[in-house]
């Protein structure tokens, strides 16, 4: 009887060894902060040198709270909230290329291609050179309902027919010749 209490116990060790490495690793997932507040959050990273203000936001038209999250690191990430209590989450930002990534597989640094093949159709994106410059359209693709959006960026100098607030219409090679990579990433709560 005590060597199966035994071998019960080290199996349940195991398990919540390998139940706290799958912690560790969605840890930097961004959807899984999704239901956090501002008090979750500094339970959960209390490493991340969290930072809190007011600013505005939404080309200066609304006042938010905002955190920012490991400040001036690869692993920065910004979060605007809905109210000043900081209880529910407006927005997730990160344009590092640094540990957070989304559930869907996208990071900062993912190519153009990789963007269409997770997304299973022809993205579309914005010109650059403004606020939303870089932005992605889904166009009724895998991602059409989600709440991520991507940004973005020319590798190189783009030429002016690139830039401007209006949806970009080229040919593949000069795409292509773009090396467009994501900049950013915003998950809308």
């Amino acid at each position: 009887m005590k060597k199966i209490s035994l071998i019960i116990f080290v199996l349940s060790l195991v398990a919540c060894g390998s139940s706290n490495t799958k912690m560790a690793k969605d840890k930097f997932v961004v959807e899984n902060l999704t239901n956090y507040d501002a008090e979750d959050l500094a339970e959960t990273f209390p490493e991340a040198n969290i930072q809190e203000d007011m600013g505005m936001f939404e080309e200066g038209t609304v006042e938010r709270a905002y955190t920012i999250m490991y400040p001036n690191t690869p692993d920065e990430l910004h979060i605007t909230w809905k109210s000043k209590e900081r209880e529910e989450i407006f927005d997730i930002r990160f344009s590092e290329k640094g540990k957070w990534k989304s559930a869907k597989g996208i990071e900062v640094g993912t190519s153009y291609e990789v963007l269409n093949e997770l997304n299973k159709k022809q993205i579309s994106f914005y010109g650059f050179g403004w606020d939303y410059g870089g932005a992605v359209m889904w166009n009724d693709g895998k991602f059409e309902n989600s709440k991520l959006r991507v940004f973005l960026s020319p590798t190189g100098r783009a030429a002016d027919k690139f830039y401007g607030d209006r949806i970009i219409e080229a040919s593949e090679e000069e795409i292509a010749n773009l090396d467009l990579k994501v900049k950013s990433i915003m998950l809308i709560n």
